[in-house]
């Protein structure tokens, strides 16, 4: 069994969900915080574009997890057409915090009390590996994007 004490307690819940869906989890604990994109790829050392953001958006009220790259904002417009909302914004910290069980800057794309219908970026299929939080802001782990779906169930839309 993996010792996982090393973990905060969020990430070591991602880590279990990982496992239970058959990913050999490499969580890497950063020892500054990285809760922006420029910061998670400055202390991992890949490109921006490789950050998977894991935002949360209200989609007509409703919390929806959308994972964008971290080399472009999405466009709420192009967002909520690939969403089918009539409105969309981005969601308070309160929020994210009760959707997802974790702070901003440290979502991760699972290990929330009830999963979110989730949609990715269709410009993150064109890396070899993305990188997104692991639940923690100091915490990150590496997937492909064809693991960021299966574990996510996410939709594949353009964001920009």
């Amino acid at each position: 069994m993996t010792d996982l004490s090393h973990l905060p307690e969020r990430s070591r819940v991602v880590h279990r969900h990982l496992s239970d869906a058959g990913l050999s989890a490499q969580i890497r604990v950063l020892p500054d915080s990285a809760r922006t994109a420029a910061e998670a790829a400055a202390a991992i050392g890949c490109d921006v574009a490789a950050i998977a953001n894991s935002l949360v958006f209200l989609a007509d009220g409703s919390p929806v997890l959308v994972m964008t790259s971290g080399g472009h904002r999405a466009d709420l417009s192009v967002l909520a057409h690939g969403i089918g909302a009539t409105e969309i914004a981005m969601a308070p910290a309160s929020v994210v915090r009760s959707s997802t069980g974790q702070a901003i800057g440290g979502v991760a794309p699972v290990g929330h009390p009830t999963p979110l219908p989730t949609y990715i970026d269709e410009s993150l299929g064109e890396l070899e590996e993305t990188w997104a939080a692991a639940g923690h802001p100091h915490t990150v782990m590496p997937l492909t994007f064809d693991e960021l779906r299966r574990i996510t169930g996410g939709q594949v839309i353009p964001v920009v």
